[in-house]
């Protein structure tokens, strides 16, 4: 590539700074789905590190604890339960947020009182947001206290962990060409 000065310069890589968010309570059942999700991709990293600067937490849904963990990254990806009527348990919904419109999905879908819409909003306001924000909602069948997800959602944990790590690739490779 070329300078101003007609010399070559030469690309830096920087590493995207990524932040894969499990949502939820553990004790809830489904609501647990974003926590197993992160677990998963922990287990498998330990083997198999992912690209970029990857950093794989669980939440309890506390939009300021979210903002906290996703402030200054480059990819958000966000994994947590979700409401339906009528329900499918185990659909995942893939939602995207880019730029500084208002992001609200059709319905209150989050499982938590202060819902992840909630939790963007304030992020907007405050200017505060990733660059990209995924979310990742798993129809759940059951949020009742207990610990264990239902087979439907159980059974979605493995494939979407695979979905996420290949998006993070894809967004590495992404930030290295650009």
């Amino acid at each position: 590539m070329a300078g101003t000065n007609g010399r070559r310069e030469k690309r830096m890589y920087v590493p995207a700074r990524i932040a894969v968010i499990g949502v939820g309570n553990e004790y809830r059942r489904d609501d647990g789905v974003g926590w197993a999700v992160v677990s998963r991709m922990s287990e498998r990293a330990r083997c198999r590190p992912l690209p970029g600067e990857a950093i794989l937490t669980a939440c309890d849904g506390d939009p300021a604890r979210l903002i906290a963990m996703w402030e200054d990254t480059h990819l958000t990806i966000v994994v947590d339960a979700a409401h339906a009527r009528p329900a499918h348990p185990g659909r995942v919904h893939r939602l995207q947020f880019e730029g500084d419109q208002p992001w609200r999905p059709r319905s209150k879908t989050s499982s938590h009182g202060l819902g992840l819409s909630d939790a963007v909003e304030l992020a907007r306001v405050l200017d505060r947001l990733p660059r990209q924000l995924v979310v990742f909602a798993v129809e759940s069948a059951e949020t009742s206290l207990g610990s264990g997800l239902s087979q439907q959602v159980s059974d979605v944990v493995e494939p979407l962990a695979n979905r996420i790590e290949e998006e993070i690739r894809h967004t590495v490779v992404r930030a290295i060409n650009s």
